[in-house]
């Protein structure tokens, strides 16, 4: 007897772009479904939207995307804030205000992105966790429309998207800005995908890069670095861009306009890259988000893969600076360190340390000497707003940073919506303006100037000199729901099915790796490491009432029926928050791809 599961309901706090109509599935009957949970901050997430724009106009008459929008940050649960991101972000499905998680716990999520497919008649057919299912979903989709197309239960038409008023305006969620050596400043305007030359008040248009339209040549550009005079000569161009959606660098010639490729292929990161250089057009990047000169390469803070890689314009070359994909905390010699979704790199006056805003971890970094350091910030799920000593301060996903002559350095906090200011003499941070709409970016001018990208209000800013105030707000942790394990021997499973049309690819050894740690280490009395199995036994300690069980899973597949199948690799991150509970289960399942539930 076959056992099917009803969908629950999708019951959030509001609804955005179906025109302020609240959707139930008996609206949606007879159409497939695909329930995508996110949050807004989640790179991740970010990645999935793209991979789901070509699936929708594929399948316009047949499937309906529902983003599920279940916020980790405070500033997230803002109805206004998640309106922006809709509209920063392209979303052009309707999206329902998860803003309670009550739906992420009855469609029992644990991580960002999660995808359901929900098929016509109301039923729950698959849930995978992670990006890169694209091609996946594609099959499983044909196979519901050949199957209920059968059995009359297919309601081809229109679906519920009513699309958002056209933008006005010079510029449009602005990301990073750079100052030309004439004075005129550089902004990457990124949702409408071009860069913006503008004069030095920052309010009269020069010229624009770029067509406006995503993809003609930029989508959703973010960083911006000038190099050196002497490497500009012999590379061609004197500014890099991060094409951030495009998962590429592109080279601009401030004097003749040119823009042309530099690095990335175009393809999104699926696996390890070791520590030579690569040529730089055939690597895949993820997600960069800020560029730096520094050790006499370009920095890129690879947001999408929590590293840091570097790329010489001379040799045309790329390689991983620092990092090791694990989305986390943890500072030391920089091959090693953990990182999470570094958004902004800003360079010491005196060229000795590269600051990073880090921004799942809240965190203000720095590198010095091969080594890197935390100066603020405590962990993933541990954010507000409180000034004063940097052991206790705490920030909210902040995207931009920039170092001042004095050795200070200035942090857009942006989901506080404040610049704030770290002393490294004093070991003090202060708030030295508030009330900015999602600051992403602080560049100091030749003059002294501060000019602050506030990004949700469309413009620059210029700081006010001197202000200078202590916060004593809130201190929050991430409200997901945790799993509640109990102590000592713990089965960890990591369920995964091929999709469609794929098999498990062994050619090149064991197709699965799984890697566990915790924070704090303590956590874990045994299972810590690296294996080639899916399963786990893992020992919880009965004397740490709780933590975050960090687990990275990869599996690798290959078509099966086509004569030269393409391979495919299915990763994840789960930053999984533990409560200890001796009457809990001793099991801890996590779905990296799941069909046919």
């Amino acid at each position: 007897m076959e056992f099917r599961v009803r969908a629950p309901e999708l019951k959030g706090r509001g609804w955005l772009n179906t025109g302020g109509k609240a959707l139930t599935l008996a609206d949606l009957r007879g159409k497939i479904l695909l329930l995508d949970f996110w949050t807004f901050c989640c790179i991740n997430c970010l990645h999935v939207l793209d991979e789901l724009r070509p699936l929708e106009e594929k399948y316009g008459d047949a499937l309906v995307v529902i983003g599920v929008h279940s916020p980790k940050f405070e500033h997230e649960r803002d109805p206004v804030a998640l309106a922006a991101a809709v509209e920063r972000y392209g979303v052009h499905h309707p999206v329902v205000d998860d803003g309670d998680m009550h739906v992420w716990q009855q469609y029992a999520a644990k991580a960002w992105p999660t995808l359901a497919v929900v098929d016509p008649e109301g039923y729950l057919v698959a849930s995978m966790a992670g990006e890169g299912h694209a091609e996946g979903l594609s099959r499983l989709i044909d196979e519901l429309i050949t199957k209920h197309e059968a059995n009359g239960t297919l309601h081809r038409g229109d679906g519920p998207y009513v699309p958002p008023p056209a933008p006005e305006g010079l510029l449009h969620f602005p990301g990073k800005v750079i100052e030309l050596p004439g004075g005129n400043l550089l902004v990457s305007d990124s949702a409408r995908h071009s860069l913006v030359e503008l004069t030095p008040d920052g309010e009269t248009l020069v010229r624009r890069i770029g067509s406006g339209v995503r993809g003609e040549p930029f989508s959703e550009p973010q960083g911006l670095v000038l190099l050196p005079p002497q490497v500009a000569e012999v590379a061609g161009y004197d500014v890099v861009v991060a094409d951030t959606v495009h998962h590429q660098l592109r080279g601009f010639n401030t004097a003749t306009g040119e823009v042309t490729l530099v690095a990335g292929s175009g393809r999104p990161w699926r696996s390890a890259v070791d520590d030579h250089a690569h040529d730089a057009l055939a690597a895949d990047l993820s997600s960069p988000w800020d560029l730096a000169w520094f050790d006499e390469k370009v920095v890129v803070a690879m947001a999408g893969i929590h590293q840091l890689w570097w790329f010489d314009p001379i040799k045309r070359t790329v390689g991983v600076y620092a990092g090791t994909t694990v989305e986390a905390l943890r500072d030391g010699p920089i091959p090693d360190v953990w990182m999470a979704q570094p958004s902004g790199l800003s360079v010491s006056a005196d060229q000795k340390k590269l600051w990073i805003a880090d921004s799942e971890t809240s965190a203000l970094r720095y590198v010095e000497d091969g080594v890197m350091h935390t100066a603020v910030g405590q962990g993933l799920f541990d954010f507000g707003h409180v000034d004063g000593p940097a052991t206790e301060a705490l920030f909210q996903h902040p995207l931009g940073v920039a170092a001042l002559a004095d050795g200070s350095v200035l942090v857009a906090d942006t989901y506080n919506g404040a610049v704030r200011r770290f002393d490294p003499a004093a070991g003090e941070v202060s708030t030295v303006d508030s009330g900015l709409a999602e600051p992403s970016d602080v560049l100091l001018l030749a003059d002294g100037t501060v000019i602050v990208v506030e990004s949700a209000a469309h413009r620059l800013t210029r700081l006010a000199p001197g202000v200078v105030k202590r916060v004593d707000g809130e201190r929050h942790k991430t409200e997901r729901p945790p799993s509640r394990l109990a102590p000592g021997a713990v089965t960890l499973d990591v369920i995964f099915t091929p999709a469609p049309g794929q098999k498990l690819d062994s050619q090149f050894g064991s197709p699965v790796r799984l890697v566990v740690s915790a924070s704090p280490a303590e956590l874990l009395l045994a299972g810590e490491g690296t294996t080639t199995e899916l399963s786990r036994e893992i020992v919880l300690n009965p004397d740490v009432p709780k933590g975050v069980l960090q687990v990275v899973a990869q599996a690798a597949t290959c078509d099966v029926d086509a004569e030269f199948g393409a391979c495919h690799l299915t990763r994840q991150d789960w930053g999984v928050p533990i409560v200890i509970d001796p009457s809990a289960p001793s099991r801890l399942p996590l779905i990296l791809r799941g069909m046919d539930a």
